[in-house]
């Protein structure tokens, strides 16, 4: 094996090639198990989580029997949302916890996910660990020793009511029409039952799962379906999840999207006027826009910017102390109730919000003027290096020089998808046009 398995996000890809293949997965498993567990002296245990995708019981099935091979007891938990396996892997004492989902993306994809025994994701250095050890001789366990599986019948359970209590005391949902969209995902039966158990008027979407059609036509990036419901049957807001509902996307009354970026300036000054906003900043990555960034300066708070990827942001928050941080995708951490980004948590944030004000959605969403930012997609071969070209860095640099002083230009590779991003800000909204278009014909030109 010559190529990286980990990515930003854990090990993704399309299901049935490499590397999301049951053979893969086993070894995979194998060598999370052996990582995990160095001897025989004890048994040790992890939990297993999925979502709605058709390959979960393929890769499910292979986990299983790469971990019990390397002596680690499993627990299946079934479908659940992302951070609710971060929740029950410190929980319930386990040494390893795994989520089988690619997130946002189509069904024909698929990732594995892995966390720590303290319910976060695992560290580059423990990923680079467990890779080396796929691609060596794996120890199994002495035949006495291999592990055994069970299936968890209330983990979801578990779940639903540690979400309850991150919703304020002595606030309730009455009264509130609330569209949730679950994106056919891990949270069609979660989210919907917490929403009701909390006095909301829930309508769902999404929450027919079928194996094929997760994140199709709806959830946070298709937020065209919730915001149709939102306005059809007079909601006061839409809550919309992606398919391991780690992030969120808000829709005010008139079906008007709010992205993570709103979403957390609310939550910072709120929290800042609370005094419960741990070093006076937010986290969030370089994709956040500029406008977040001068709101916060306004009311005396700073902006603390990573790279792309909910763990880099949840790694300078454990670094720096700071309870709050997130994406403009939709991913919101709060470490003061979860491990990782947990969608639900927020939209109850949210949801407190418009209760405690008694505001509408619409208000609430736009604490700030966004600077005019523009992201574009390219798909490129995997292998391929499209941004090591000659054209595309002389176009690049121009673009930049004509940009300087009126915005900035980032362009990435994905880390989750064989895709360059070309995203800038401007207020000039023509110039910002041209040069993203300019850099895109580039790319394309060059893949």
């Amino acid at each position: 094996m010559s190529q990286k398995l980990f990515g930003t996000d854990g090990v993704r890809g399309r299901a049935n090639s490499w590397p999301m293949t049951a053979e893969l997965a086993l070894k995979l498993g194998a060598a999370a198990g052996r990582y995990f567990r160095r001897d025989d002296s004890a048994a040790h245990r992890v939990v297993i989580g999925k979502d709605t995708r058709l390959s979960g019981y393929m890769l499910e099935n292979a986990l299983t029997a790469g971990l019990t091979s390397t002596g680690m007891n499993v627990l299946l938990l079934g479908p659940v949302p992302t951070p609710a396996v971060g929740y029950l892997t410190r929980s319930m004492r386990a040494d390893l916890g795994v989520m089988i989902s690619a997130s946002h993306n189509p069904h024909q994809d698929n990732g594995i996910k892995f966390f720590g025994p303290d319910g976060f994701k695992l560290s580059d250095a423990a990923e680079a660990e467990i890779e080396a050890i796929v691609e060596s001789e794996i120890l199994p366990a002495k035949p006495e020793n291999i592990g055994r599986a069970k299936r968890i019948e209330d983990g979801r359970g578990r779940y639903q009511e540690f979400v309850k209590t991150s919703f304020p005391n002595g606030l309730r949902l009455d009264g509130l029409k609330v569209v949730i969209d679950c994106a056919n995902g891990a949270a069609y039966k979660t989210a919907p039952e917490v929403l009701w158990e909390l006095g909301a008027e829930v309508i769902p979407v999404g929450v027919s799962p079928n194996g094929t059609n997760i994140n199709d036509r709806c959830g946070s990036i298709h937020t065209q379906t919730a915001a149709e419901a939102v306005v059809s049957h007079g909601a006061h807001v839409g809550i919309s999840l992606d398919g391991d509902a780690d992030r969120v996307m808000i829709l005010d009354e008139t079906g008007r999207v709010a992205d993570g970026d709103q979403i957390m300036a609310l939550l910072a000054v709120r929290w800042a006027d609370e005094g419960r906003l741990c070093g006076g900043a937010l986290v969030a990555t370089v994709m956040s826009n500029l406008g977040l960034e001068r709101y916060l300066a306004s009311r005396g708070l700073r902006l603390e910017r990573t790279a792309v990827g909910d763990r880099h942001v949840v790694e300078r928050m454990r670094a720096g102390g700071f309870n709050l941080g997130g994406e403009q995708s939709g991913h919101i951490v709060m470490t003061d109730y979860a491990t990782t980004g947990d969608g639900l948590i927020a939209g109850l944030q949210f949801l407190a919000e418009m209760v405690r004000t008694g505001q509408p959605a619409s208000m609430l969403t736009r604490s700030f003027s966004a600077v005019p930012q523009l992201l574009r997609n390219v798909r490129y071969t995997d292998g391929a290096q499209p941004l090591d070209a000659d054209a595309v860095r002389k176009v690049i640099a121009a673009s930049e020089a004509r940009i300087e002083g009126l915005g900035r230009i980032l362009i990435r590779k994905s880390g989750t998808e064989p895709l360059i991003r070309v995203m800038a800000e401007c207020e000039d909204e023509r110039l910002l046009i041209e040069v993203v278009d300019e850099i895109v014909g580039a790319v394309q030109a060059a893949v």
